[in-house]
This record gives C-alpha cells, sequence and structure tokens, in this order.
C-alpha cells in the first residue's frame, strides 16, 4: 500500500517559496512546513526542549518558559560543532512531526515546505522536488529590500545556504520566478494540474474500494 504523494518544496531565500506554498493552499494542497515543525518540537514540555537545555544549557529558554531562539543562535552561530549538535537533536523530530502530520493531512497530495532541503538531505522523503528559482542578483536586491542589510550582508546570507546549483541539480521540476506573482501562481496552477494525475496514480489500494 503506497503513500500519499509527498512534493518536497524548497529554494533559496526570496525566492517566492511563500508566494507558491499559499497558492497550493488556495488549491486545497495541504502544506507541511518544516518551520512550523521545528517551532513545534520545542515547545514548552516538549522533550526537544529538554534535549537542547541539557545540551547547552538554560541560557537558552527565555523567562516564559519557551526557546530564546536568539540566544541558541548566537551561541551557535560560530561554532560548527554546536550546529551540528542542535541538528543532530532536532531534525529527527522535525521529521518525525512532518511525517505524522503528512499522514493525517486531508488532500489530493501533500507539499512539504522545507527551505533547508538540499542541506538536510531529505531527498529519499520526498516523491518529487519543486525547486523555486530565481536569478542570485534577483535575490540579492530582494534580501536587501526586504531585511534592510546591506549587500556584502546579503551575500554572507546567500553563501550560508546551499548553492543554487545544487538546489537545481536535485530538482525534479523548477518554477522560475522572473515574472510577475500572478505569473508564479499560474506556474503552480499548471503544475498542480499535473501532480493530481500523479497522485491519482499514485492512490493508496484502500481509497479505490
Amino acid at each position: 500500500m503506497r503513500r500519499r504523494l509527498r512534493i518536497g518544496l524548497t529554494g533559496g531565500i526570496a525566492s517566492g517559496k511563500s508566494t507558491v506554498a499559499q497558492r497550493f493552499i488556495d488549491l486545497g494542497v495541504p502544506i507541511i512546513d518544516a518551520d512550523v515543525a521545528a517551532r513545534a518540537v520545542v515547545a514548552p514540555g516538549k522533550p526537544g526542549l529538554a534535549q537542547v537545555i541539557q545540551r547547552f544549557g538554560g541560557g537558552v529558554v527565555a523567562v516564559n518558559g519557551e526557546l530564546d531562539r536568539r540566544a541558541l543562535r548566537d551561541l551557535i552561530f560560530s561554532d560548527p560543532g554546536s550546529r551540528r549538535d542542535l541538528e543532530a537533536i532536532l531534525h529527527p523530530l522535525i521529521r518525525a512531526d512532518m511525517d505524522q502530520s503528512a499522514e493525517t493531512a486531508v488532500g489530493p497530495y501533500v507539499v512539504m515546505a522545507i527551505p533547508l532541503l538540499v542541506e538536510g538531505g531529505s531527498r529519499d522523503r520526498m516523491d518529487r522536488i519543486l525547486v523555486v528559482d530565481v536569478d542570485e542578483a534577483v535575490q540579492l536586491h530582494r534580501v536587501m529590500a526586504r531585511d534592510g542589510c546591506s549587500l556584502e550582508q546579503a551575500h554572507a546570507i546567500l553563501a550560508s545556504q546551499a548553492s543554487r546549483s545544487a538546489r537545481l541539480a536535485l530538482a525534479d521540476d523548477v518554477l522560475l520566478n522572473t515574472g510577475t506573482v500572478t505569473d508564479l501562481r499560474q506556474s503552480v496552477d499548471r503544475l498542480h494540474e499535473r501532480y493530481l494525475r500523479l497522485a491519482e496514480a499514485q492512490r493508496p489500494e484502500r481509497d479505490l474500494t
């Protein structure tokens, strides 16, 4: 019995992933968001938060008992070893949370929105990878306009992510976001029709009875 079709949605910063995800939602497709799962697994009382505290100390907890993300980010920013430790704690929990959400989601197929899909090595959990692609010069302009940062800072942000070529090498489908928002939404609509056909071919046997 095969599971529901899973589309892994990714792309670099300021590529238009949020617009694409929203369009899928408008079309009735559930979005399983890695960022939402990342917050859920470290909520107060969750084992993930306890593990983070055990590794990094009580200084990463805010006065309200929630994870102090800024304190944790500052702690691991310049320490690759600490970053790897954090990823070893959180990544399995995030994957499990997303998998559970995908199993219970209602829709023709599911889209797994994972900004760091390439970096995290989640390819084997997806049936297809959809990359929202944009020229790096456009990314830099959008990041500076959105965040009010310098060109140097924008370059540093892009350098911290997987390269454009690495994402495209992994892609089954590519949405080139160089036009208007309407153009991008129409491209999603066309992909949606293709995914519906693929999902129909992959429907679990129990849905055919």
